[in-house]
């Protein structure tokens, strides 16, 4: 089956672009990813703080299958409602550094919208390492997850 989500990492680039369209208002969309209690529902993680607006922060935390908390975090550096998000994210306790992401939101039309991401790494093998775990496949699902809860 194809993954609506579709992610792109070209050789030699220090990025991964995603682009996914949803069956969803652009309201509807980016509320998603700014209410604390609809992230915690579609990415299954524990929100313990978001600051949704310029100069904002946010930190996450999930708890894998043998009970180990991973916690995630950054700092927004724009944010312009049903527009745009530019943040950080950073994986505690992790080799990975601070990734750098553009989130940009669009509306199609009155029911459908689309979502583009850039995530730059501060190097190619960072962006290769972290295409070794299964992140298309878990961005694709919750993304999945996202569409099926506020389309009901």
């Amino acid at each position: 089956m194809e993954q609506k989500t579709k992610v792109v990492a070209e050789e030699g680039k220090q990025e991964i672009r995603i682009s996914r369209v949803f069956e969803l208002p652009l309201e509807s969309l980016f509320k998603a990813y700014v209410n604390p209690e609809i992230v915690e529902h579609w990415m299954g993680t524990k929100v313990i703080k978001l600051e949704s607006k310029k100069h904002g922060s946010y930190h996450f935390e999930t708890t894998d299958p043998q009970g180990n908390k991973h916690g995630f975090n950054g700092t927004i550096h724009e944010f312009e409602p049903n527009q745009k998000i530019t943040r950080t994210f950073e994986m505690e306790n992790t080799t990975f550094p601070v990734q750098l992401e553009f989130l940009e939101f669009q509306e199609i039309n009155e029911n459908n919208s689309k979502l583009e991401m850039l995530i730059v790494f501060k190097s190619i093998s960072d962006r290769d390492n972290l295409l070794k775990l299964p992140f298309a496949f878990g961005l694709n699902r919750a993304h999945n997850k996202l569409e099926e809860l506020l389309s009901s």
